[in-house]
């Protein structure tokens, strides 16, 4: 059965938002933005700019304090999705890419789905070394843990939580909401009114070239924008650590690393955030990171992954994985590697 490609999906629905805020634009539907969004006078404002708002006015705006709680709760339930499924920022760096050149071996590259087939029958069992270090699993917060669990993106502050400070201060100082002076999110939209007015109503001003040039310098200087600099990742992973909806979670009786004892990770390499859903502890980022883009539910070759509305236990192999003996091996080791193995599992 073919998978659904969830990144085709994603491009479409955040190029849907782009054509829909457009379309507001040029028949002066008052639907607002993406980065304030609603409907005449009804609209919630993004989570900075609710922010912004009260720390340059020095006030506790009413709309913006109901729309600060509206987008927690959103981001509560939904994690980071706005990044994954309704951000323009993806949409506007796939530009990049069309300049980029392509080796043979990018080209081939599926985000891990290519030669599934290939990881589903021909694979490899996990190796005692591979065993050994899966095995000091922190990602439940146990003793001893792991080190590289402070320094996972998400898991405690970055250089994005610094400008998400520097954003917010610079507002309370200047009393005007600085950041979105250069907000990449705020540029598009305003490249979009720019454009339109241009061609509407023939207004020509220097704002035609400054602001789409500010908006190209951003996508080509800065490629890791969302990973290093957007303060509204930054905002959004600090609430996303009570997210427990839409977690993807795996079955063990599919997955090969449990039901077959074989080495793979397509998974983890298929996130775009650095994830591994089968291994947390080896993740670059924490869970608070997850954009719920669905690519490893599309890239595992087993179909093990799901995101349910809310988590359930993982499904669990009934048989003990027997791992094959290796022609240069003894027994005994053979027997440490299925142990081994068996406490990856549990």
């Amino acid at each position: 059965m073919k998978k659904t490609n969830s990144k085709t999906l994603r491009t479409i629905t955040a190029a849907a938002v782009v054509l829909v805020v457009a379309v507001g634009f040029v028949t002066n539907l008052g639907i607002g933005t993406v980065s304030a969004p609603g409907i005449w006078d009804i609209s919630v404002l993004c989570p900075l700019g609710a922010l912004g708002t009260m720390l340059a006015s020095k006030m506790m705006v009413p709309r913006a304090i109901v729309s600060l709680v509206v987008m927690v709760l959103l981001i509560a339930v939904f994690a980071r999705a706005f990044c994954g499924w309704m951000c323009p920022v993806p949409l506007v760096q796939k530009l990049r890419g069309l300049f980029a050149k392509h080796t043979p071996a990018e080209n081939g590259k599926d985000g891990g789905q290519a030669g599934d087939g290939a990881a589903v029958d021909g694979a490899k069992p996990l190796s005692a070394s591979e065993a050994a270090a899966l095995k000091a699993s922190c990602s439940k917060g146990g003793e001893g843990g792991c080190a590289s669990c402070a320094s996972k993106r998400g898991a405690a502050p970055d250089a994005r939580h610094f400008v998400l400070g520097g954003a917010l201060l610079s507002t309370a100082v200047f009393g005007f909401p600085v950041f979105c002076l250069v907000c990449p999110i705020g540029l598009t939209f305003a490249t979009i009114l720019l454009v339109i007015n241009l061609f509407a109503h023939g207004d020509v001003t220097w704002s035609i070239i400054v602001v789409p040039a500010l908006l190209i310098a951003e996508v080509l200087l800065f490629k890791k924008w969302c990973h290093k600099l957007c303060p509204l990742s930054a905002f959004m992973s600090l609430i996303a650590k009570a997210n427990k909806t839409f977690v993807p979670t795996i079955d063990d009786s599919k997955c090969l690393e449990t039901s077959k004892g074989a080495a793979c990770g397509v998974c983890g390499r298929a996130c775009g955030e650095g994830i591994d859903p089968r291994h947390p502890q080896l993740s670059e980022a924490a869970w608070s990171e997850c954009t719920k883009c669905r690519a490893c539910v599309d890239a595992c070759p087993t179909g093990a992954i799901a995101m349910p509305l809310l988590p359930r236990k993982r499904g669990r192999s009934s048989e003990p994985v027997a791992l094959p003996v290796d022609s240069g091996g003894s027994a005994a080791e053979t027997a440490t590697e299925a142990s081994e193995a068996d406490a990856l599992r549990s």
